[in-house]
């Protein structure tokens, strides 16, 4: 998928429906640490994953923005420190300048108040004022591969995020996962409109079937859901 099309695909599709969906279809749910979060609510982003691995100097962004793309998104490797601020208002303004679609950081931002400002989305364990004091030597795969907790992110990933956190996606798989994540969300909708309308979730799922099933024949919950099409697990 390219730009506009993950735009499309993914525009009305939450984590928690992507997670679920790359559950059913075997494919490792990559997520950011817990605390990284976006810098305001509401926020909602998408895009191919721009690796950056940050030694100390803010060239190593400008160069991922002159390989970048338009709706492309910077992932910053900065080993999750808690010293330093790796990215400020100037880079994100020239990442919105450039036409990418935002940024994601294993590490600290600065310069909130003009971020905010920018409105361009960033998502980031937290901040603080002072930046880099330091300048370590460049990786060979700094712009090619970065690390983000316990997964690695290269150009062939796709960013999702939203104010449920981050996820990391295999591009090549972009289609199958948004086409069952949609199938998800909607199944899920029409079952909240049935609970507001009377019908309530065990009625919807059947549970006193499910419940004879498990005593007949060890039935589990997820199995027998899937059997009737319900998406309350996964």
């Amino acid at each position: 998928m390219d730009a506009l099309d993950l735009q499309g695909a993914y525009v009305d599709l939450t984590t928690p429906h992507v997670a679920d969906a790359m559950v059913r279809l075997g494919i490792a749910v990559r997520q950011a640490p817990p605390d990284v979060r976006p810098l305001w609510d509401d926020t909602h982003i998408v895009g191919r994953a721009r690796p950056a691995r940050h030694v100390g100097s803010v060239d190593v962004f400008l160069e991922a923005i002159e390989r970048g793309e338009p709706g492309d998104v910077l992932v910053v490797d900065n080993e999750g420190r808690d010293d330093e601020a790796c990215v400020g208002d100037l880079i994100t303004l020239e990442i919105q300048r450039a036409g990418l679609g935002g940024i994601v950081i294993w590490g600290l931002h600065r310069d909130s108040r003009e971020l905010r400002t920018i409105r361009l989305p960033v998502f980031s364990q937290g901040t603080v004022p002072a930046g880099p004091q330091r300048l370590d030597p460049q990786h060979a795969d700094a712009l090619t591969a970065a690390r983000f907790g316990d997964h690695t992110v290269t150009g062939d990933d796709f960013v999702l995020g939203d104010d449920d956190g981050v996820l990391f996606l295999p591009l090549d798989r972009a289609a199958d996962i948004a086409e069952l994540a949609a199938t998800i969300r909607d199944t899920e909708r029409r079952q909240a409109i049935h609970m507001h309308l009377g019908t309530s979730l065990r009625e919807q799922t059947r549970f006193t079937d499910y419940l004879a099933a498990r005593e007949r024949d060890g039935t589990t919950f997820r199995q027998h859901l899937r059997a009737i099409g319900g998406a309350i697990e996964e």
